[in-house]
């Protein structure tokens, strides 16, 4: 993919931009389907985003195109990957399902939640206008033949992925306070003065925050991960653990329950994620929240929006420029990604909120069993 004459713009933009549209409407869908349908997406989710990702994976395998079969053999794995996960947390399922019901259903009306709709597609709507304007930067990038075209692409790509989970972050602040407010104070929060108080008020630690916590949540895993696979080598063992205490330490200074304490008290991001973290401790539901799958929903609801992107542009791109499948493809993937994790701000948004809220106030009669529950059994569970 050298020589300039193969990036013309009107080979593969229309792709990326069917790619953006696709991911909006989609990631709008999925998220009024999972308001109507708690119960039975959190399966949905867990089993429609290793299914997609083998699809496709199919797709790009079938072009027979070297590039292709390279990025459809890694999405193969992937999603091997992500089946495995889904069987590994098939204990959990009952549990997120209805911890997911409650939050998305704190009134009996529904009148809180149905609001909070608004917000969430004026974001997806700004994050589609700021992906057709970026997707003209990324094709001038990998067009051009000047020295620099690495570096100026991965910045692109940083600034993409920043923007948009800020954007995501100012959705997850307007529902927190919207649901802190309700819980902590019994009132209902107009639902665009929060979100005007997210995008200005709260918008420094929004930024903040969006750079701390995927970076530091994604190597808490890895560290977790290296320490699940120590082994019996002394200096594996001894490096793993203390990575391991190194992420668990920073983990309390930067974490994604700290946006609720953000959004309810205007504290800064670093002190409002000490603080909501010291209060699980104290009421005991560290390892509650620790196991609580609700994230993982989210990130595979994104997975899934990212692969249902690459068949939709991965498959055009082929039947018109095959020679740009793979790039095509690739950042179609980063796009439906984003797209589909900024709808579920909104559904994250809401568990995190009720599980801040009960640690704020465990006797509040707006909540039920289901958290101390919760408690007793990994109080029973053997150390």
């Amino acid at each position: 993919m050298g020589g300039k004459e193969k990036f013309h713009m009107e080979r593969w933009y229309p792709q990326l931009a069917a790619a953006a549209a696709a991911g909006a409407v989609f990631s709008c869908v999925w998220e009024a389907v999972i308001r109507r349908f708690p119960n039975i997406m959190v399966r949905g989710i867990l089993w429609s985003s290793p299914v997609l990702s083998f699809t496709a994976a199919m797709v790009l395998v079938s072009t027979s195109i070297p590039a292709s079969v390279g990025v459809g053999m890694v999405l193969v794995v992937f999603s091997v990957a992500q089946a495995l996960y889904a069987c590994w947390v098939t204990p959990r399922m009952e549990y997120a399902a209805t911890i997911l019901a409650r939050a998305l259903a704190p009134t009996p009306t529904g009148k809180l939640i149905s609001d909070l709709y608004h917000p969430s597609y004026w974001t997806v709507i700004a994050a589609f206008v700021w992906t057709s304007v970026w997707s003209l930067g990324i094709v001038g990038a990998i067009g051009n033949g000047y020295g620099f075209a690495a570096l100026i692409i991965f910045g692109l790509l940083v600034s993409f992925a920043w923007t948009m989970e800020v954007l995501r972050n100012v959705l997850n602040v307007t529902v927190s306070r919207v649901i802190a407010l309700f819980y902590m104070r019994g009132m209902q929060s107009d639902t665009m003065f929060s979100f005007q108080r997210a995008f200005t008020t709260s918008l420094g630690s929004v930024s903040l925050g969006s750079v701390m916590v995927p970076v530091i949540e994604s190597l808490r895993v890895v560290a977790r991960i290296v320490n699940l696979v120590e082994g019996e080598d002394e200096f594996m063992f001894s490096f793993a653990h203390c990575c391991l205490r190194v992420m668990e330490y920073t983990f309390h200074f930067g974490n994604s329950w700290g946006f609720v304490q953000v959004a309810a008290y205007g504290k800064g991001f670093v002190e409002a994620s000490r603080d909501t973290w010291d209060l699980f401790q104290e009421r005991e539901l560290e390892p509650v929240v620790n196991r609580d799958i609700t994230s993982a929903l989210c990130f595979l609801s994104g997975i899934t929006g990212g692969s249902l992107c690459i068949i939709v542009s991965g498959s055009w791109t082929f039947a018109t420029h095959k020679s740009f499948t793979a790039t095509v493809s690739l950042i179609s993937f980063f796009i439906g990604y984003f797209m589909s994790r900024i709808a579920m701000a909104m559904p994250q948004a809401c568990v995190c909120a009720y599980y801040v809220c009960y640690a704020e106030n465990p006797n509040n009669r707006l909540f039920d069993d289901t958290i101390p529950d919760r408690i007793k059994y990994f109080k029973g569970l053997p150390v």
